[in-house]
């Protein structure tokens, strides 16, 4: 039990600073840019990449570092994840979140509880969130050993700019995003397109898979009984 509490702990942490990079990232990104939104996603995108990346080697050892519910559930779904901590994971993650958001906010002496107005829609957005989802799979269960953080954040970057929805493709920083009223909120969550992305990711993966099974991705956290046992010592993970 004190082993569940470590990585469900870990798990909160990770996705309430991931959420505090990317909120308090965009909020410093909007004031610094004099209005020029394109340098405000740069900047923001730079330091979401550069968190992303050392918030995965930090606590990827510890929980596997998905600090999103789709991954958690592929996870659960391939047996990699005991069924049984899907739903306290997807709870950590959640609460994280929004305390993450809280935490942007406090930081820059904004209003700590907000709800954010901009509404985002329409076909494009939400292909772009099944895109960026299922890429984000495809890289994670695909990654070499001991290459999955640095390739997790290089794709995220990437997403940020390439993606008309700017990459949430995670449950949890999207409805985290839903408690900010910033440059980085949003309203409301992607989380249909996002889990439909997701399954898209787990059947190219298994398309892609050659005939001997090797599974291609490292260091998720399987399930052995009742430990958990990492594949290598690099942690994978995801935005």
């Amino acid at each position: 039990m004190s082993d569940l509490r470590s990585r469900l702990a870990a798990e909160a942490l990770g996705t309430a600073l991931l959420l505090a990079i990317v909120i308090g990232s965009g909020i410093m990104a909007e004031r610094l840019a004099g209005g020029n939104v394109a340098v405000a996603l740069l900047a923001n995108t730079a330091a979401t990449v550069g968190g992303l990346y050392v918030l995965i080697e930090t606590l990827g050892p510890v929980s596997g570092a998905h600090f999103n519910p789709v991954v958690s559930a592929v996870m659960a779904v391939r047996g990699e994840l005991p069924g049984a901590a899907l739903a306290l994971y997807i709870a950590a993650q959640l609460i994280g979140a929004v305390l993450g958001a809280w935490l942007a906010h406090a930081m820059f002496d904004m209003s700590i509880v907000q709800l954010s107005t901009k509404v985002r829609g329409g076909t494009g957005q939400w292909i772009a969130e099944v895109v960026a989802t299922a890429g984000l799979l495809l890289v994670i269960l695909r990654a070499p050993n001991g290459r999955a953080s640095s390739m997790v954040a290089a794709y995220i970057g990437a997403a940020y700019w390439f993606t008309a929805s700017t990459s949430f493709a995670n449950p949890a920083a999207a409805f985290g995003r839903m408690f900010s009223n910033s440059f980085a909120g949003i309203a409301p969550a992607f989380v249909l397109a996002e889990c439909a992305g997701a399954a898209i990711g787990l059947l190219l993966h298994r398309m892609l898979q050659s005939s001997r099974g090797g599974s291609g991705h490292p260091n998720v956290m399987e399930s052995h009984g009742r430990a958990w046992v990492s594949r290598s010592a690099t942690p994978d993970a995801d935005r």
